[in-house]
This record gives structure tokens, C-alpha cells and sequence, in this order.
């Protein structure tokens, strides 16, 4: 099990304490032979061990609680393998794997283990854009048409108010889909931005939400363009190495030889079958292209939640998540979550409004699938905290694994910062 952090204000300020302690005994010895000089400031160092006793506790809770839940996902044959993270304030609270990532070889998964993002890549794209506009690069209403020799999508009058802001918001009006087939085939994205001039747009740019892998991708050309490094480049210098994301790759090579990366799987006749891993959307990176493990999805999730301001300040992190446009319907599978009130999508990610204990809530979120790998992540500013969960299967908990493990955590955070207020109150 990954060593775990603390979280808020009563509650980090013990756990601080605690981590004071163990500095102090690690900084106590010789540097020369190794040998303790004293334990004057150990002994000075208290803290108070019934607090750090409910903490750890609690820790194992949690911990527990999610190997339950899915162990029994595993045991009913739903899953083969998952990538855990959650992320509390500043801290890593989880960051592990359960199941296997090969089950010919028994390979466990671990909070190490790569998988395939698929879509959860947009989410990246859009916080990209959201930095470099802060960069005075790109404004979201930068023509893709300036940038895209060959792009045209319906007549002149049409494709000229085509706009970044659009093509990440899924309101290009293109089609449902447009040419995501072509982005599995391999085709360069020059290539298939030509060819939307044989497509016929449903409505005018920023009218309608029609959800895109093919034009969202386009935006990478436009960051190229603008910046004269490719995608690659740019999320790696701005934010993958910045955060130590060490596991984080964006090409097939790098996946193939990755030994510890989880494998994909489909079910047949009750039984598991192994898939070879694909090279789809390679090609567009900035819409399903990285792979990543369930540690570094916990770096990424702590700078969402705005606790890396000196990488991407929380003015420009917010213009990602504001709403543009509003999913409609009640047929999405998020929109039947618990308290769910109301959908839209804003830059690479979906934003929902949800009533809990009748106050309303906001989230961040976004799914991805691709190669048979389901993946959702889901941010939630008001309580502070991240989940993100990795799948090897293109399995149905997908569909409600966030309020599941939303509802896990929110208990036992609820529970431990209850105790620790009620023991700081009678210290």
C-alpha cells in the first residue's frame, strides 16, 4: 500500500506534526558515520498520538473500503484490473492499483502501472490552451481557418467564425463523430482537416454540442502553429515534467515497451481475452493519445484543484472549466448520477452542477475509452479533492464508479475530521 498524506486544516496541521517528528529523526544522525548524536529534539517534537492514531485508522479505511469494493468488481467479473488515485487538498491521499495487468503472468497492478487515457486527453488539451492563452499565444477566438490552410467546414461565411474556443468545446457543427474514423485509420490530422469541406455542418459554430475526436484534435495544429512545438513538447515542458509525471508517455512505442503497463482485455463467453494494444489516436494526441498511471493522474488532479499555481495560475486554470455550452438531456450516463442537476462542456472537460444535502455542488469531469481501456477522473472544487480511476476493461461500473467512490470518501473524511475535532476539543 502507497504511503498516505493528510489532508485540511485541523486535520494537515496534525499530520504535519507527525511528519515533523519523522524529519527529525531522520536529520539526527551523523552525516559522517551514520551514528545518532541525540533525541533532545525528538522528545521536543510532540505531537498528540491519539490524534495520529484516528488518522491512520481512518487511512486504513479508506484504503480497505476501496479494496472491497473492487475486489467485488473483480470477483463478479466485471474488472480485470484498476489504477486508483485520490487526491485531498495538496496531498496524495491514494495513489495504487488492484487486480492484475496481465493475468497470464499474475502481474498485479500498482499505482505505477500505465494505461491508455483515451478521451481523459482532452482534459489536458484544454488546461494546455488555457495556459498558453495566459502566454498571450492563442486566444480562444482564434480562427482554426487562420492556422489550417485546406480547413473548411460548410461555406466561406461558416468555416470563418470556426473558432479554438469552438473546436474544444465540441460547438464546431460538425457532425456527431465527424471523421473519428479516420483518426483510428492513422490518417495525419493535415489531412483529414481538408476534408471537412465535404461535411455538412448541423448548425452554426457555438450553437450546438456535438461531441468531436477529429476537429477537438485540431486545436494540437493551432498550438503548433502558434508555438512551433508539437503537443508533445508543449505538455511536456509545461506541465509533465514540471510535475515529475514520469510514467506519462504520448506515442505507442514508448507504451509497447513499457513492461509495466496494464494490458487491455475484453470478455468472451465468460472468459477473458487479452487484446493487442492498437496504435489509435497517435495520431491526435491532443484527443485520446496519452498514457499515463494512477500516480501520475494524483500529480495532474493536484494541480486541477489549483496547488500548483507557480505551473498554471488558478485565473487561467479556471478559463478550462467554464461552462460553454450545455449538454442537454437526461440520457448520459453522468446525468443520471446521484443529485445531478445540470451539464455543460467547457475546454476538454464536461461540468456538472449536483445538489448534495441541498446545497448545490460543482464537478470537473471527463471519461475516456479507447483500445477497450474505460477510464473516468472527476475534480471537485468545493471539497477539494480528485478521483481518478483507470480501467483494463470497457466495463459498466465506468458508469458509476465516481459516485461510488466519491460516496466511500466523503464518508470517511467526514468521519475522521468528526473525531479529530471532538478530540482537539476535549485536549
Amino acid at each position: 500500500m502507497k504511503k498516505f498524506r493528510i489532508f485540511k486544516k485541523p486535520t494537515f496541521l496534525i499530520f504535519m506534526c507527525f511528519l515533523l517528528t519523522l524529519s527529525v529523526v531522520r536529520s539526527v544522525t551523523n552525516s559522517d558515520n551514520g551514528a545518532v548524536i541525540s533525541t533532545t529534539k525528538i522528545e521536543k517534537a510532540t505531537v498528540n498520538q491519539k490524534n495520529i492514531k484516528i488518522y491512520k485508522e481512518h487511512q486504513q479505511e479508506l484504503h480497505d473500503a476501496l479494496s472491497a469494493y473492487f475486489k467485488s468488481a473483480i470477483a463478479s467479473g466485471d474488472i480485470v484490473g484498476a489504477g486508483v488515485s485520490i487526491v485531498k487538498g495538496d496531498s496524495i491521499i491514494i495513489s495504487e492499483g488492484f487486480g492484475k495487468r496481465n493475468i497470464t503472468s499474475d502481474d498485479k497492478v500498482d499505482g505505477k502501472t500505465v494505461f491508455r487515457l483515451g478521451s481523459l486527453s482532452k482534459g489536458f488539451t484544454g488546461v494546455l490552451a488555457a495556459k498558453l492563452k495566459s502566454e498571450g499565444v492563442l486566444d480562444w477566438t482564434d480562427k482554426v481557418s487562420d492556422y489550417i490552410p485546406g480547413f473548411q467546414l460548410g461555406d466561406s461565411i461558416n468555416t470563418n467564425h470556426i473558432t479554438l474556443a469552438n473546436i474544444l468545446s465540441q460547438t464546431s457543427g460538425a457532425p456527431y463523430h465527424s471523421y473519428t474514423n479516420l483518426v483510428e485509420a492513422g490518417l495525419p490530422l493535415t489531412e483529414i482537416a481538408k476534408r471537412f469541406k465535404s461535411v455538412v455542418p448541423v448548425s452554426k459554430p457555438g450553437e450546438m454540442y456535438s461531441y468531436q475526436n477529429a476537429m477537438f484534435a485540431l486545436s494540437a495544429e493551432m498550438m503548433q502553429k502558434s508555438t512551433h512545438q508539437d503537443i508533445r513538447t508543449l505538455l511536456n515542458n509545461r506541465f509533465f515534467k514540471p510535475l515529475g509525471m514520469n510514467t506519462i508517455s504520448m506515442d505507442y512505442t514508448s507504451l509497447e515497451n513499457n513492461e509495466d503497463v496494464a494490458l487491455p482485455y475484453s470478455k468472451r463467453h465468460n472468459t477473458w481475452k487479452t487484446l493487442k494494444l492498437n496504435h489509435h489516436y497517435y495520431n491526435a494526441v491532443a484527443a485520446g493519445g496519452i498514457n499515463a498511471s494512477a500516480l501520475d493522474m494524483a500529480k495532474w488532479m493536484r494541480l486541477l484543484l489549483g496547488h500548483r499555481p507557480e505551473i498554471i495560475d488558478k485565473t487561467a486554470l479556471s478559463q478550462a472549466f467554464t461552462p460553454f455550452i450545455e449538454i442537454k438531456g437526461h440520457s448520459k450516463y453522468y446525468q443520471k448520477w446521484p443529485g445531478h442537476v445540470s451539464s455543460y462542456y467547457g475546454f476538454g472537460w464536461r461540468i456538472h452542477n449536483f445538489l448534495e444535502n441541498k446545497e448545490q455542488k460543482t464537478m470537473l469531469h471527463h471519461g475516456g475509452s479507447v483500445n477497450n481501456y474505460r477510464n473516468e477522473i472527476a475534480v471537485y472544487p468545493d471539497s477539494d479533492l480528485g478521483i481518478c480511476v483507470l480501467l483494463n476493461t470497457n466495463s459498466k461500473i465506468a458508469r458509476t464508479v465516481i459516485p461510488d467512490i466519491y460516496k466511500i470518501a466523503n464518508r470517511i473524511f467526514n468521519e475522521t475530521n468528526s473525531k479529530l475535532q471532538q478530540t482537539i476539543a476535549s485536549n
